[in-house]
């Protein structure tokens, strides 16, 4: 975009800002925006935005994520921003409940209210929005086929690695040529269906003694902490192996057998995604995104959601060679509907249609 115009790039501060404002050659604004309910923090960040919005007077402002999207469009709304953008990659009250779920559902109301236009990154969440009432259908759009960035399928590419490179990462992390390596990426808390599948493998480790399983992400034990007993499991059974959050997950999809990812919500997951670009079948809850990124019986199956049984048979099928696919269409598929280039240029049209409705007004 930076190609085409002047772009600020507005997040909480720290190391990520930083390597944002290097790496895309942007202008960056750090201001704290937090992912918990905190009142009096975020009307700091919405007077903080306001007075941005007021200084620098964009001509698009186009937020990502729920906490940003409402202190966003709110100050953007009160600044009097034209055009305010706001794309749904996710929607957190899905698993609220009670009075939380009505506190969430008014601000989710208040964003798109403030919003000229929303951008839910799925079919999926498309529905839920419009079931829900949090907007009106005309003031929704899905960008191509979904996903809110694409995916570079160059870069995601595991002809990049070759078997030398697999080899020696398998055997820092002793896994050998005759184990099945499931992997989880991404972060390790209870939306993700981590409980389900920890408790999942627990029964395959024990009927089968060639399977690992490789956990990519890191825990957010504050936020939204795992069962007890499923920590002690990760820690003590020698077959999960728990290596952390990691900047380049290609080489550890390269060794991948298939991934497991038994979230119970998504926007449009990245993560399933990669692993088909990287040639990986996928296992999948039946929850937006995913089932519409995962064709069944091509690029993957999907299953019910917070089930550690449907999660046990299928990885078990598996086990046994009989979930049959073939490699290339995973691969195949992620290609012709989410290259990232593709993406871009269709975020692009949607601004470049606004910048022209103004040169005609």
């Amino acid at each position: 975009m930076n190609q085409h115009y002047e772009v600020i790039g507005i997040s909480s501060g720290g190391k990520g800002l930083e390597k944002v404002h290097t790496q895309e050659e942007i202008k960056v604004i750090p201001v704290e925006m937090t992912r918990k309910i905190t009142p009096i923090k975020d009307i700091k960040a919405v007077i903080q935005l306001y007075r941005i919005f007021k200084n620098e007077k964009p001509f698009i402002v186009h937020s990502h994520t729920p906490k940003a999207g409402t202190v966003a469009m709110l100050a953007a709304k009160l600044a009097g921003v034209r055009f305010r953008l706001h794309t749904i990659a996710g929607l957190p009250l899905v698993e609220a409940k009670g009075l939380k779920r009505v506190l969430l559902n008014t601000v989710e109301k208040i964003t798109y209210g403030c919003a000229s236009m929303i951008y839910p990154n799925s079919q999926g969440l498309k529905d839920i929005i419009l079931n829900n009432g949090f907007t009106s259908e005309k003031k929704l759009k899905i960008i191509g086929e979904g996903s809110s960035n694409g995916i570079n399928t160059s870069h995601f590419d595991p002809a990049l690695f070759n078997e030398e490179d697999k080899a020696k990462l398998k055997g820092s992390l002793g896994i050998n040529e005759n184990h099945i390596v499931f992997t989880f990426v991404g972060r390790l808390v209870k939306d993700k269906g981590i409980n389900e599948l920890i408790e999942a493998f627990q029964r395959i480790s024990g009927t089968y003694d060639n399977v690992k399983l490789l956990l990519v992400g890191k825990y957010e034990k504050l936020l939204d902490p795992l069962l007890p007993e499923t920590e002690k499991h990760i820690d003590t059974n020698p077959n999960i192996l728990s290596v952390g959050w990691q900047t380049d997950v290609r080489p550890y999809f390269a060794i991948t057998d298939a991934l497991v990812f038994p979230s119970y919500r998504e926007g449009f997951p990245n993560v399933v995604m990669q692993a088909g670009a990287m040639k990986v079948y996928s296992i999948v809850t039946n929850i937006n995104g995913c089932n519409e990124i995962i064709v069944e019986g091509e690029n993957g199956t999907i299953i019910e959601t917070k089930s550690a049984k449907a999660l046990y048979d299928k990885m078990k099928l598996f086990c046994e060679n009989a979930l049959i696919y073939d490699a290339d269409k995973c691969r195949q598929l992620i290609v012709s509907r989410y290259e990232q280039h593709y993406i871009w240029s269709e975020i692009l049209k949607v601004y470049q249609t606004l910048e022209n409705s103004v040169k005609r007004s």
